[in-house]
């Protein structure tokens, strides 16, 4: 942090033409976790200005989704709402010579492009409105032609020290002036969120590598509206568990489709602040922990590989370790009143918290037992002990059975798995055991319902 700006504020700001995925969640969780390890505050910007495609639904779901993941915000604006201070600027830029007027179609813009590939020259736009004359311009109003706006970059070398990638420089004459406002009046990205982060005085800009080379013409932009650059930093991209870019054009996850299947924000979090750094990737039981180890000096430079298998597993993880008093609210919520002896028992036995149904169904509700040989489990229902069992009941019963039949091992205790769960695997039934009644226990090794 400078001097010159102690406090740390910083911004996640979506476009909300769309549900956010696991890519915008990083940025999201990077800018996060970066403002509470500071002390700073976190604000969320929805970039609003393509109307066309923009939405208060998905506005409203990208608020749902951050709120979801605890990320909540300190400080919020709608650039839809802040059009009068981009003007001031516009005005600024255009008296200042830095904002000019283009008026070339798209298809001659692209035979310029084509024309100076084929001569072995980069693309980079000429600046030929700059010297338009008056009967250009006459001639273009006539044909009812609207200009589009472009920046004049300076040609120099702008550098910066990243946050992740230190020293950065970039050359600004091999860019071409980018546009500002498109033809008919839309601001493109640039021009709203340079103005917004000057406003807000965003003191550090944090986001994806993609990012890197429209620094150059945004640190240009900062410059010459007369305000101070706030720190940079470019962390690397996610890809797929195939290698190739995340985005939410190619169908990328979504955060709601990760809630639909039962995962946990947490882990979530965890997955995507520790996946390309050099922490390993495990599972945190809170927000702080994660913002504690959070450092950018640890991520990678390489692109960072989101793969959901590891985040399901992470996920299971999270929760074969997760406090009672974490999931008591949920548990109570859907009817499950086993309290801590149940979570304990179960809870190592689950990918996600929706799977706890099952076990509570054992001990609470109703299944068709699976009963291979009748003969055996009739034996051991009358060698049941009377309820209420303990924790000592099952050794008791089992050994009684054992001495009783000569089973032991496997031949001893998967037949009364099987009646008493009608599953294979699953919690050890000398902790479940005490949470079931001797009825029900009794009418299961008898083959009934129950």
């Amino acid at each position: 942090m400078s001097s010159d700006n102690p406090k740390v504020r910083v911004r996640f700001a979506p476009s909300p033409t769309g549900r956010i995925h696991v890519g915008n969640i990083r940025t999201a969780l990077f800018n996060w976790l970066f403002a509470r390890h500071h002390d700073g505050e976190f604000m969320l910007r929805l970039d609003d200005t393509d109307a066309e495609r923009s939405t208060e639904a998905f506005a409203q779901g990208i608020k749902d989704d951050l709120s979801w993941l605890g990320l909540q915000w300190d400080l919020a604006a709608k650039q839809s709402e802040r059009y009068l201070e981009y003007e001031k600027a516009v005005r600024k830029l255009t008296e200042d010579g830095r904002l000019y007027p283009c008026y070339e179609a798209p298809d001659e813009l692209d035979l310029k492009r084509r024309r100076q590939l084929a001569r072995g020259r980069p693309p980079v736009y000429d600046r030929s409105a700059l010297s338009m004359s008056d009967d250009d311009l006459a001639k273009y109003e006539e044909q009812g032609r609207q200009p589009h706006w472009r920046f004049k970059l300076n040609h120099e070398l702008v550098s910066w020290d990243d946050l992740v990638r230190g020293d950065t420089k970039i050359d600004a004459a091999s860019f071409s002036d980018p546009v500002m406002i498109r033809q008919g009046g839309g601001y493109l990205y640039t021009l709203p969120s340079v103005v917004d982060d000057i406003d807000f005085e965003i003191s550090h800009v944090i986001r994806g590598e993609d990012h890197v080379a429209n620094t150059a013409a945004q640190i240009q932009l900062f410059e010459a509206l007369g305000a101070s650059v706030p720190r940079f930093g470019h962390h690397n991209l996610l890809v797929g568990a195939d290698g190739e870019a995340l985005s939410k054009r190619k169908g990328s996850v979504s955060v709601a489709g990760l809630r639909d299947e039962g995962l946990e924000p947490l882990a979530i979090n965890a997955h995507a602040a520790t996946i390309g750094s050099a922490h390993p990737v495990a599972p945190h039981q809170s927000m702080q922990e994660i913002a504690a180890l959070f450092d950018f000096s640890k991520l990678s430079r390489a692109p960072a590989r989101f793969d959901e298998s590891e985040l399901r597993h992470l996920n299971a993880k999270y929760l074969h370790e997760a406090a009672f008093e974490i999931v008591r609210e949920r548990l109570e919520k859907s009817g499950i009143t086993g309290g801590e002896p149940f979570w304990l028992a179960v809870r190592g036995n689950i990918d996600v918290l929706k799977d706890v149904e099952q076990w509570w169904r054992v001990v609470d509700g109703e299944i068709g037992p699976l009963i291979e040989d009748q003969q055996f489990c009739t034996k051991a229902q009358a060698l049941l002990p009377l309820g209420p069992f303990d924790e000592q009941s099952w050794s008791v019963w089992t050994s009684a059975v054992k001495e009783q039949t000569g089973a032991k091992g496997k031949a001893l205790f998967m037949p009364l798995r099987k009646a008493l769960t009608a599953k294979e695997h699953g919690p050890e039934l000398k902790m479940l055991l005490p949470m079931m009644s001797y009825e029900k226990v009794s009418d299961r090794l008898l083959g009934k319902r129950a």
